[in-house]
Order: C-alpha cells, then structure tokens, then sequence
C-alpha cells in the first residue's frame, strides 16, 4: 500500500542529490502520529511489515549492542494482553469499575500492527550510558514509522503505567534489566486530525560562541 509520490518509491542510486533530499523531506514531513482508535485494517502485509522491522537496524548503535528488541503482539494474543491492561488498572485502582477496566482492555484490540518496544540497560558493554541506549531505540522506532509512513499506513506510539506493571512485564518475559519502552501501532488511517503546526528550527537551536556563550539561532 502507497500513497506517496511515485519517485519516493525510487532506488537513491537513480535520483541526483536534490531529489534525495526532496524525497526525505517530504518523507519526513508526512508523517503524523495517528492514534490507534483510528487505525484499521488493512494493516501491512508480511513484506511490508519485513521492511518496517529491517528500517531499526539502520540507526545509530554505539558499540553494537543491539540493546532494543520488539515484540509482535497478534491478534491471538490479544486478548492476553487486554487481561494485564485491565489487571494494571485494578492494582493502581482497586475501585475501578467494570466500565473502566473494559475500556482498557479495549484498548488491546486497536490498530492491525501492535508491538511493544524493549530496551536493555545492561546488554553488551556496562560502560556505553542507558541515555546512549535510549537514543538509539528513537531512532530505530523513527526509522520504523517513517517506513510505514512511506507505505502509505498511519502509525503512533503510546505508553501509559501499565507499562511498569508486573503482569506486562511477566506476559512479555522481560528480564530484570529491561524497560517496556512505549508500543507502536501501525494500520490504515480511518480519521486524522489536522496536522499540528510544527516549531521552527529558531525555537529549539541555539550555538556556542567563544565571545558570548550559547546565543539563540544558528
């Protein structure tokens, strides 16, 4: 599934410099995130997906540790998941009524593509920093959205407390060192809201200057 210029589908090696940073740019500037109550199927099929997975081992890694993994949620395995969003909600409310806990398992069963992000703080060298570990699950998560962004689906992270529930953490078989990040939901845009008004660069850079110290702009 694509909707996206024809060119965006275009081997690099075919398109000069301008037209590579044309493509990125309107790649990247495309995506929005989509919540999962307005993703439907058809999600992506089994190449598509493929490509989606594969995008995360392109981001940066220092020391090669590989310290991400993601974990597929299916739908037969939904349903599981529903019990420990509900569970969740009952440890941190015990006075949650059966209204509330059906709406969080509910929320188990949005978007064709659910899966849950993992990071290890301790995996490979004890000397390469979590924050270093955390950077590159971003950019392997990005890598992934701007994919699916490209074939043309909706996509959005979500996270919440249950993610520090010890029912996720058991159904997900999470070893002591590894953090439940967010989960990412991919599938057909049903509905979206308006694009939100994104801030220029003069809001977020600023440089160092060896006369005046960190001054705005760049």
């Amino acid at each position: 599934m694509t909707d996206l210029p024809l060119p965006l589908a275009a081997s690099p090696a075919a398109l000069d410099e301008a037209a590579v940073v044309a493509m990125a740019a309107a790649l990247i500037q495309s995506r929005q995130t989509i919540l999962p109550k307005r993703l439907g199927a058809p999600g992506p099929g089994p190449a598509e997906l493929a490509a989606i997975l594969n995008a995360a081992a392109h981001a940066p890694d220092h020391g090669q540790l590989l310290p991400w993994r993601f974990v597929l949620v299916p739908e037969a395995a939904r349903a599981a998941l529903a019990e420990v969003f509900a569970q969740a909600l009952l440890e941190r409310d015990p006075c949650a009524t059966s209204e509330q806990c059906a709406q969080a398992r509910e929320k188990a069963y949005r978007a064709p593509v659910l899966m849950l992000v993992v990071v290890d703080g301790e995996r490979g060298d004890p000397e390469i920093d979590a924050a270093e570990r955390l950077v590159s699950a971003g950019c392997a998560v990005q890598n992934m959205l701007l994919t699916a962004t490209a074939q043309g689906y909706g996509s959005a992270l979500t996270s919440g407390k249950a993610l520090k529930a010890a029912s996720l953490r058991a159904l997900f078989q999470l070893a002591a060192s590894e953090q439940a990040l967010c989960f990412i939901s991919i599938g057909t845009v049903l509905s979206r809201k308006s694009a939100r008004a994104r801030p220029l660069a003069s809001a977020y850079v600023s440089t160092l200057d060896p006369d005046r110290g960190v001054v705005p702009g760049f």
